[in-house]
């Protein structure tokens, strides 16, 4: 039996349409069983695995590793340290570090404990313009105790922290040699995490997760995906843990299967996507999880090394991009990469969900070809697509849906409909409209559009993806705009090499030569809705300080919109020196 045709269950969707419109959508397949607790996962193999490794981290030449009885013991100790400290239900603990194995001790020994773990960008305490949203989550959380895992003066000493036990690595040693009975505080409602949306649309809002939502959650995954049962995974991973995918999906993943879980400390940017590529070198997984971009540096770097590559494909499962859609020259080329190294393919593929979903509600759990592919629903998650225009916003319901946003009640109100769907405001289309076994593909977020001066609607999210696989080298991101306007305009977010090639004004960038630009536009086709006539490129990057990057480094493109609206103008005045303009459509 090939390994291709044992990975995955088929989908078996079932479809009811309304007489208002709306398609539902359910899986047939059931999810089986279900922790109560996240900490279960942890007992189950520090007694059936012992020796294992849990959890590992980068020590000099090699790895620190944490075995599965050592990480149950550690967390263990550690809760009845945070009891002592009279920390549990309804009082959080908040989390200002990056990824680490003190980082995930504590989170278990939270969850123990009963209480509420909230991980936040490390970012925002880094970088001193960003302090302003540490603050706005501190004040909306109102934490007992911040852990930091060295001294950091800048998060301990804010006032919105003032009322918050500091912790640190020293203190965690401390708390782990308090000694007594851990008590049983907890059950599948007791809220395990507050996680902070992205603040893509609107101020970041706390996310109550419950235990119940991310062991329903591993439950339905592990349905799909039965590989993850049979060999538990080995995952070399950066994704951040203050973030649904990192944190929920892929920390969760490992635990609730038995595998282990390598830290990456690198990230898919210029600066540090040489460490990732260094750790991918050193330990191979059996599942790669990443955002476009970093498969993107992973294929660069496996396309001058052969031996790299034949390390990396030789017994991966799975490749799992997420955020964005997989460009297709990449696709190819890992597709490619991968069939030179074996004779079969990991199952290459996608899902889609939100921090407000625990994260996974729709998952591609069968092979497939293409990219932008999102999947099915998951078992017991009920999907209702309403119409909207020529595709469908997507609403969802289930056990491994949240209830509610932490002390905002009207937030909370907004977010359902009628039926207690999650209104989610993202679009979806049917790959194909007569086949719902084949799936729906994202088709961005519906806040995102917006209406040219003709009333045409811009698509955002798809004009977006064409215009950075034209200007690639030139673009590291876009921002369309328009609205009201008769033609579509882009912002272009440049590259280094861009940047440095190019004469600063102040406010934009004067291209040198602006021909290659011209001519990713001038090669559109369609009505004005489709083409994109003007562009001028950002002399000043976007401020993670103003708002404009989430804390999971995504543009916030209303944000961006509104405080750079002087270059809007200025983008649409064909005088102005820096706007690079076809003219007439």
């Amino acid at each position: 039996m090939s390994r291709r045709s044992r990975t995955y269950q088929p989908h078996d969707v079932i479809r009811e349409d309304r007489d208002d419109g709306a398609i539902l959508l359910r899986a047939r397949a059931d999810m089986g069983p279900v922790a109560e607790r996240t900490t279960d996962w942890l007992d189950h193999w520090a007694e059936v695995t012992p020796e294992a490794v849990f959890l590992a981290e980068r020590d000099g030449p090699g790895w620190r590793e944490v075995s599965y009885a050592a990480a149950r013991d550690e967390a263990r100790a550690i809760a009845v340290g945070l009891t002592d400290m009279d920390l549990g239900p309804g009082r959080p603990v908040m989390v200002v570090t990056g990824n680490s194995v003190a980082h995930g001790l504590l989170a278990l020994a939270c969850q123990y404990a009963g209480a509420p773990v909230v991980p936040v960008a490390e970012q925002y305490a880094a970088l001193p313009a960003a302090r302003g949203q540490l603050d706005h989550i501190a004040t909306l959380i109102q934490p007992a105790a911040v852990f930091a895992e060295t001294p950091m003066e800048e998060v301990f000493t804010r006032d919105s922290l003032a009322a918050a036990r500091p912790l640190t690595g020293q203190s965690l040693d401390a708390l782990a040699r308090v000694g007594g009975r851990l008590e049983a505080r907890i059950g599948p409602d007791t809220v395990a995490k507050i996680l902070m949306t992205s603040g893509s649309t609107s101020a970041p809002k706390g996310v109550l997760t419950t235990h119940r939502m991310m062991c329903v959650n591993q439950a339905q995954i592990a349905a799909c995906l039965p590989f993850l049962r049979d060999r538990p995974p080995v995952l070399v991973d950066w994704l951040p843990w203050n973030h649904v995918f990192g944190g929920s999906h892929n920390f969760n993943l490992v635990l609730a299967n038995g595998g282990s879980l390598y830290i990456d400390g690198g990230k898919p940017v210029p600066a540090l996507v040489g460490q990732t590529i260094e750790n991918n070198r050193l330990k191979q997984g059996t599942i790669s999880f990443n955002v476009p971009v970093g498969f993107a540096a992973l294929r660069d770097a496996m396309l001058g090394d052969r031996d790299f590559a034949r390390a990396f494909f030789q017994d991966l499962d799975m490749l799992f991009y997420a955020g964005a859609s997989l460009p297709q020259d990449v696709w190819t080329d890992l597709d490619r990469m991968a069939r030179e190294v074996r004779d079969d393919l990991p199952l290459f593929t996608s899902s889609w969900g939100l921090t407000e979903t625990a994260p996974a509600a729709l998952l591609q759990h069968e092979p497939t070809d293409r990219s932008g592919v999102v999947g099915v629903p998951l078992p017991g998650v009920d999907v209702k697509l309403v119409p909207a225009e020529t595709r469908y916003e997507v609403r969802v319901r289930g056990p491994s849906v949240f209830k509610g946003y932490h002390g905002n009640a009207a937030k909370t109100d907004e977010a359902f409909d009628e039926d207690g769907y999650f209104r989610t405001g993202d679009a979806m289309a049917f790959v194909d409209p007569s086949d719902m076994n084949q799936g729906l593909r994202f088709d961005g977020r519906i806040s995102e559009d917006f209406k040219l001066m003709s009333g045409t609607w811009v698509r955002a999210a798809a004009l977006r993806l064409h215009l950075l696989d034209g200007l690639k080298g030139i673009a590291q991101d876009v921002v369309l705009v328009g609205e009201e306007r008769a033609d579509v305009g882009v912002l272009i977010v440049p590259t280094a090499d861009m940047r440095e090639s190019a004469r600063d004004d102040g406010a934009a960038l004067l291209a040198n030569d602006p021909t290659p630009i011209i001519e990713v536009l001038s090669a559109m086709k369609g009505g004005s809705a489709a083409r994109v006539t003007r562009a001028l490129i950002l002399s000043q990057p976007p401020s993670i300080a103003d708002g404009e990057i989430t804390a999971k480094g995504n543009l916030n493109f209303a944000r961006i919109r509104a405080g750079r609206a002087d270059l809007i103008a200025r983008l649409y005045d064909p005088s102005d020196p820096a706007s690079i303009t076809l003219g007439e459509l």
